[in-house]
């Protein structure tokens, strides 16, 4: 008797919106900020690494110190001279912080950031200035989209400014956990829609760094299994093949194609990952990430990224073989197809999602439309095909195969018959993918039409 094709009930990393939990106790009697500056991602054992980091001059301090002591103009002055105060670069750093935020108050998060790490270092009338500016970049930000970066530089203000204005300071973090976390991302996010793109995961995790050092909330545990699947979503979204550039190699993002790529985003992706394995280093997945990030060709050494580079690494922390991690992420309720042959750089890699479908081989990116995948696309032991006219295909194994049909009407179901097996029904995902699982050694075709017909 052959053996059948079996039915795909994949092991997925993204379970679907049922099986997440509901909200979790999200509101406390009172958002109340307690205890003395600096309160902004900077819990004792951070400090510590980066005391630890400057006495034993690592080469991340070592390059961060050349580029702000060489007058090397910075990204994000105030972030980078804070930043090396508090590591114990000594008062001059926290003054050079100071003259350049009150000469540029635009930037709210940097503001609130030298407000905060610098504050024991402010003569009264510029903590005063200060304070007046994060009044006014608070009224600007509240006036604007309620987007991932601007609730955090929000989070961040109401955090620095908290003992000189408590009941602000209680109203938007309220906001940003209740209203804003609790009341619009978690539902859209377990609706399969985007609400986090893969560029605002930093900005993200600054907003959880934060809420959990200052409230001891855990703003993952409503949504345990999306945040289990970032670590290795992040890593699978790069394309295989890095690129060069004068500080250093980069992993590229996944963008639409056109033009060259955003190294500023490539680098704040690096910046994302170091502080998920911050943020839980235990976890099997971030661990994945330490491994990923801990080669030294990747380290940030340009002006923009050396700051985060030093910041966040964790050099001390073991991490596991990134070649380890799993090659492929399905992802249902949102239509996302993720797969690489392997973790070389010389992989067969595919996106599909969010209207984007890609490949890269042979270091290019190609863009792909459903009939470029009449003859499959094979990755290991996975496989992408679209349709062929009359819906007709065949397959042929040596290994368990799972095979993923694009290209389809999204959430219709499907009548699926293959040689030698009775026909059942599949349901597509919210992108139009339909799986199919074939063991060892199979030969069969297949036929796929509309249920019903």
């Amino acid at each position: 008797m052959p053996l059948v094709a079996r039915r795909s009930f994949l092991l997925l990393l993204i379970a679907p919106a049922g099986a997440l939990a509901g909200p979790a106790q999200l509101a406390l009697a009172e958002f109340a900020v307690e205890g003395p500056h600096p309160r902004l991602l900077l819990p004792a054992r951070r400090l510590r690494l980066l005391g630890r980091e400057r006495e034993r001059q690592s080469m991340r301090w070592l390059q961060l110190q050349a580029l702000v002591e060489a007058g090397q103009e910075l990204a994000e002055p105030g972030f980078a001279h804070a930043l090396c105060y508090v590591a114990g670069g000594g008062p001059g750093h926290a003054r050079r912080a100071i003259e350049w935020v009150l000469g540029s108050t635009e930037d709210l998060r940097q503001l609130a950031l030298v407000y905060d790490w610098c504050h024991d270092q402010l003569q009264p009338q510029e903590a005063a200035r200060l304070a007046d500016a994060l009044r006014r970049g608070l009224e600007r930000a509240r006036s604007g989209p309620a987007n991932v970066a601007q609730v955090r530089d929000r989070v961040l203000a109401a955090v620095a400014l908290a003992e000189v204005e408590p009941g602000t300071a209680s109203a938007e973090l309220r906001f940003a956990v209740e209203e804003w976390w609790a009341g619009r991302i978690i539902p859209a996010l377990r609706r399969g829609e985007a609400a986090i793109g893969r560029q605002e995961t930093y900005p993200l995790m600054e907003i959880l760094h934060v809420i959990r050092d200052q409230f001891k909330i855990d703003l993952r545990e409503s949504l345990k299994s999306w945040f289990a699947a970032l670590p290795v979503y992040h890593l699978l979204t790069y394309y295989p093949v890095p690129y060069p550039a004068p500080g250093g190699d980069f992993h590229i993002p996944v963008f639409d194609g056109s033009g060259e790529p955003d190294l500023r985003l490539a680098a704040l992706s690096r910046a994302a990952e170091l502080s998920l394995v911050a943020f839980d280093p235990n976890a099997l997945e971030t661990q994945f990430v330490q491994g990923w990030c801990m080669q030294d060709r990747f380290m940030m050494r340009d002006p923009f990224g050396a700051p985060y580079e030093y910041f966040w690494a964790n050099p001390y922390h073991p991490g596991l073989s990134y070649h380890n991690a799993p090659l492929v992420l399905h992802q249902p309720e949102r239509g996302l197809l993720v797969a690489r042959s392997s973790w070389n750089e010389d992989a067969l890699w595919f996106y599909h999602g969010g209207g984007l479908m890609q490949t890269f081989a042979g270091g290019r990116i190609k863009p792909l439309q459903p009939a470029d995948l009449e003859n499959p696309l094979v990755l290991g032991r996975l496989m992408v095909r679209s349709l062929p006219a009359g819906g007709r295909f065949g397959v042929e194994t040596t290994d368990e195969t799972t095979c993923y049909v694009v290209g389809l009407k999204a959430r219709e179901r499907y009548d699926v018959e293959v040689d030698d097996e009775e026909v059942f029904e599949l349901k597509t995902d919210a992108g139009g993918i339909l799986v199919l699982e074939f063991p060892a050694n199979r030969r069969a075709g297949v036929l796929i039409r509309p249920a019903g017909r």
